[in-house]
């Protein structure tokens, strides 16, 4: 079993990755610190958001900064799903079968414009990203740890994209949204693509990397070290069970939503250098977990209103503990 760091360790290390990617990924700080905790709390993470905001760069910085495998899937509408978990293929040779395992097969892996593709090559994830192992002609073939998916999505009413299924869209820890950088961001990007700061091919190859599979593992470890004190964890739960009576809402968030929301709230957490919860931790880590566990209402959607209003209205009405 892994030995887990001090708290210390563990978050001067994530705090270096943090950095590291921010550097290359401009104006999008709380992206960036969205993804690594969903990375030191063993999930998966859904990023959402139009062409050519850096969805891609980011995971592709962030494996650059992780001695780890990194795997990449460009879905598509005709893309099968046995292009991402693999197959058998008969060997003329050996006269028998034998398995080409698929690009799912890595530890970090990059599921690029996910909705592109059909409902049924969507769902080949659901065994990989839930129970982090493969089957291939009734084989199981367990992933190597670590192993998290990050999904980019465009939003759905742009042109050629699908729904994710709600059983699917529950499988992702968090769901994080990239808005356009600020003025001075974006100049900022132009001048680092104009210097050769970032290649046109996205190339990141000046990065070095800050810590490996076996340092991930770790620092997940320690994440589970880190104590949630009951009143805080009483908190974090009236905030899901809220969402299941909240008007406006036609679906709320479910058990896994608890636990997932206690799970980053430990790792937020860890990433200020607290070895304890506190009510701030959990409302940092409220609407990546919460928006896409709900659902609008009819009358809801018709008002105009949206999944962040009403998670507002909701962190505004759930009194939190005194600390």
């Amino acid at each position: 079993m892994t030995e887990a760091l001090s708290v210390q360790q563990a978050a001067d290390t994530a705090r270096a990755i943090e950095q590291s990617v921010a550097r290359i990924l401009v104006g999008q700080q709380q992206v960036v610190r969205d993804v690594l905790l969903a990375l030191l709390c063993n999930g998966h993470v859904l990023l959402e958001g139009v062409p050519g905001l850096g969805k891609t760069l980011l995971v592709r910085t962030l494996s650059r900064c992780l001695d780890v495998n990194f795997g990449r899937i460009q879905f598509t509408p005709d893309l099968m799903p046995t292009d991402v978990t693999g197959h058998a293929m008969y060997d003329p040779k050996t006269e028998q079968f034998r398995i080409r395992k698929g690009p799912a097969f890595t530890n970090l892996l990059l599921a690029d414009e996910i909705n592109r593709a059909s409902a049924k090559t969507q769902s080949a994830l659901l065994e990989v990203m839930q129970e982090r192992q493969i089957t291939i002609e009734g084989r199981c073939f367990p992933l190597d740890a670590p192993f998290m998916v990050l999904a980019t999505q465009n939003p759905l009413d742009q042109e050629g994209t699908y729904p994710l299924p709600e059983a699917q869209l529950d499988r992702f820890l968090f769901k994080v949204l990239i808005d356009y950088p600020a003025l001075a961001e974006e100049t900022r990007i132009v001048r680092m693509m104009l210097d050769g700061t970032i290649e046109d091919d996205l190339s990141v190859e000046g990065l070095s990397a800050l810590t490996d599979g076996a340092g991930i593992l770790a620092m997940q470890h320690t994440v589970t070290t880190i104590t949630v004190d009951d009143g805080v964890l009483d908190y974090a739960l009236r905030l899901v069970r809220s969402t299941r009576e909240l008007p406006g809402l036609a679906r709320g968030a479910g058990p896994r939503a608890s636990i997932a929301i206690s799970m980053a709230a430990r790792a937020n957490a860890l990433l200020e250098g607290r070895d304890f919860v506190i009510p701030d931790d959990v409302k940092a880590v409220a609407r990546p977990v919460l928006r896409h566990r709900i659902q609008l209402s009819a009358d809801a959607e018709i008002e105009g209103l949206t999944s962040e209003m009403l998670l507002d209205k909701l962190l505004n009405q759930v009194a939190a503990p005194r600390q």
